[in-house]
């Protein structure tokens, strides 16, 4: 039965007054929740009739979200995002139970199988594990970050404006950050220390702040060269990319920065065409002559003596320093125990997320530092594939080791048989943001953060999403 308009509005007076009341009275009593419910229902709501909105909101809220540690301190989560992943990730794998209505071309994607294969080899090493509770915390986290952003995000980029709108909801935020970061480093002369925490609580540091503004430079100087984009659309872009580049230098993360030029000489190398075998060739030629010349470049190396400053020409040079930076041998430091934990667990590695609480007794006191700990509580291999070698083994370093190699594979696929000009920007531009990071990840690892795994893995299902849906014939939508 339909209620009478005048009853409507009567009901909604009696609701709202009722919302008003017992808000003020839990203010007196000085909780302040309630005032969250009718944002909470909305969430609820959207979540059984739009789970495109959801996901777009999660990407808004990423750059925006803050750490909050529970249970004493074991157990961490990001606020708001993962409690909202968590939420699709359940509501997906209902959906696959329930209705096994997913479209069977994403999960036969070559790049979907090899994810599987790697959340499965998690999910092996987690039982297998030194401490089970903590890999299966990280096997859960990994699932709530590759289910939504991945398999999920795949369809909701089946609308080509998804793809657009992915990047500017994380974009906008980001910049909210960047304004938040400036603003307080400026009270600090824009130093050099300042610039490793001015983006705390929303970043834990710098290096993954420049991370995320690395990743993002490619893909809005895209839309502003891509000249069939409004010209508002562009100017913005534009814009952005400008204050990004003056973001990523103020943030003196050195990685960063050598992640981003990385990305500039493959950009290069795509739209020159130079031919597959001849980088193969310079790669090998490069390796060989590493591998032959290794003492003496190491002997050169150790003669630099340049440390991290706010000269950018020394703060540069500090990046091959081996001999006194501080940063630069705590890596090395870690790298070697990833190294020893994975020769003592080849197969099956430790476990899972356990790197940090294993590696302090592979340490050897000659390549400890004055920031090293044997405390677990200071950060984990700093790299993609050195961390799941230690914790996986052998086998869980390949299989990260092939996703990276085969999302570079699907994004030149995508590029080169796009017959839309959109898709062909996009697709460059998204596979240029995913170098930066896999490059990035030679000597950091952030994938077990919400800050970036949501733009990762959700560029991987960008590009699949292209390959699947939007390579082989033009979209109006």
């Amino acid at each position: 039965m339909i209620i009478n308009k005048k009853y409507q509005n009567l009901l909604v007076l009696l609701l709202s007054i009722a919302f008003i009341g017992i808000n003020l009275f839990f203010i007196i009593e000085e909780i302040y929740w309630f005032l969250f419910l009718p944002l909470a229902i909305i969430i609820i709501i959207l979540y059984f009739i739009s789970l495109d909105a959801i996901l777009l909101l999660i990407t808004l809220l990423t750059p925006l979200s803050v750490g909050v540690t529970m249970s004493g301190g074991s157990f961490g989560l990001a606020v708001p995002t993962e409690p909202l992943l968590a939420g699709v990730s359940l509501l997906f794998v209902l959906r696959l139970i329930f209705y096994a209505d997913y479209d069977k071309r994403i999960l036969k994607h070559p790049l979907s199988i090899v994810i599987i294969f790697y959340l499965f080899w998690i999910f092996i090493t987690s039982i297998t594990s030194e401490i089970p509770l903590v890999s299966f915390k990280f096997f859960i986290s990994k699932l709530w970050f590759i289910l939504p952003f991945y398999f999920v995000m795949i369809q909701v980029f089946q609308n080509r404006k998804n793809l657009r709108r992915f990047t500017f909801f994380y974009v906008i935020s980001l910049l909210v950050i960047v304004f938040y970061s400036i603003i307080k480093h400026a009270q600090y002369g824009f130093s050099e220390e300042a610039g490793h925490w001015v983006m705390t609580p929303f970043y834990n540091d710098h290096t993954a702040y420049g991370a995320m503004l690395a990743f993002f430079i490619p893909v809005v100087i895209g839309f502003f060269r891509f000249k069939e984009y409004s010209k508002v659309i562009r100017i913005v872009s534009l814009t952005i990319g400008v204050i990004f580049i003056g973001a990523l230098f103020l943030s003196f993360s050195r990685a960063a920065w050598l992640s981003l030029m990385v990305a500039i000489i493959c950009g290069f190398l795509i739209v020159l065409k130079i031919k597959f075998k001849w980088i193969a060739l310079i790669a090998i030629v490069s390796i060989v002559g590493l591998y032959t010349f290794q003492n003496e470049i190491i002997h050169r190396l150790e003669r630099n003596t340049n440390e991290s400053s706010e000269n950018y020409i020394e703060h540069v040079r500090s990046i091959y320093n081996i001999s006194s930076d501080a940063s630069n041998l705590e890596r090395i430091n870690r790298w070697q125990a990833a190294i020893r934990l994975f020769k003592e667990r080849s197969l099956l590695g430790w476990g899972p997320g356990t790197y940090q609480f294993v590696y302090a007794p592979m340490q050897l006191n000659r390549e400890k530092t004055i920031i090293s700990t044997n405390a677990g509580d200071k950060g984990n291999a700093h790299s993609e594939y050195l961390g799941p070698l230690a914790e996986m083994g052998l086998f869980g370093a390949l299989l990260m080791m092939t996703i990276v190699a085969m999302v570079m594979v699907m994004g030149l696929k995508v590029y080169k048989n796009a017959k839309s000009p959109e898709i062909k920007m996009l697709s460059f531009s998204s596979l240029l943001a995913l170098i930066t990071y896999f490059t990035h990840g030679l000597i950091n690892n952030f994938l077990d953060t919400d800050k970036a795994s949501i733009p990762v893995w959700g560029f991987m299902a960008m590009i699949v999403a292209m390959d699947v849906f939007h390579t082989t014939k033009e979209t109006t939508n």
